[in-house]
């Protein structure tokens, strides 16, 4: 099963959703509802405190919406992580986070570290934030098969912890060969597939990938 998860960032930033509409089922937080509605995919849930939208737009969500979980605006958890618990409780095979960029810097950091959980906690499920331009997702250490896509061609390394060690990029413009490197490292950004098919490994660590297209 997929999940896909639509916050209420920048709609400009959105991809064209009807594109992953798939067998998924899709949930709304806060004015991501609004924004499901109005492309006329239907929520299966809805999570938020849903201090960002009028009263007349949450009579809609009430009207449109049979499973809505309301929280209170103080609470310790932001929306997206409480709908990405829920998610992450029903251990789908992926989650696509949608309207998680653009906006406020600290609620894109957020989501992105919201990524990182899983890993740690050793429950690992793809996660997936995807915009206009960007596909993010995080790794373990192992080794990966990665396909090219003419749409997002550029593909970003970037280290979430102290060190990734031995890491070998191959069928890559720039491939690399058992190297290390230490957060802040701006050494794996922007390669490029030169194959339908390349594969990266690292033996210790916790990688980012970011794959973007201008």
């Amino acid at each position: 099963m997929k999940i896909n998860i639509l916050a209420g960032g920048p709609e400009d930033l959105l991809p064209e959703l009807s594109l992953y509409i798939d067998g998924g089922i899709w949930i709304g937080v806060d004015r991501g509802v609004l924004t499901l509605i109005r492309n006329d995919i239907q929520p299966s849930l809805a999570f938020g405190d849903f201090d960002s939208v009028t009263t007349e737009e949450m009579s809609l969500i009430e009207q449109k919406v049979q499973e809505l979980n309301r929280f209170k605006p103080e609470k310790d958890e932001t929306d997206m992580e409480l709908a990405l618990k829920w998610a992450l409780g029903q251990s789908p095979e992926r989650i696509r986070l949608f309207g998680a960029t653009g906006g406020r810097l600290d609620h894109l950091f957020a989501n992105i570290q919201l990524l990182i959980n899983p890993v740690l906690q050793e429950n690992y499920v793809q996660i997936e934030i995807i915009d206009r331009t960007n596909i993010v997702y995080i790794k373990p250490a192992g080794e990966y098969t990665i396909q090219k896509n003419k749409d997002f061609k550029y593909i970003s390394f970037i280290p979430i912890t102290m060190e990734v060690k031995d890491i070998t990029l191959k069928d890559f413009k720039y491939p690399l060969a058992n190297r290390s490197i230490p957060i802040g490292s701006t050494l794996c950004i922007s390669n490029e597939l030169i194959n339908d098919y390349g594969t990266f490994s690292f033996t210790e660590g916790i990688l980012m990938v970011v794959r973007s297209k201008d």
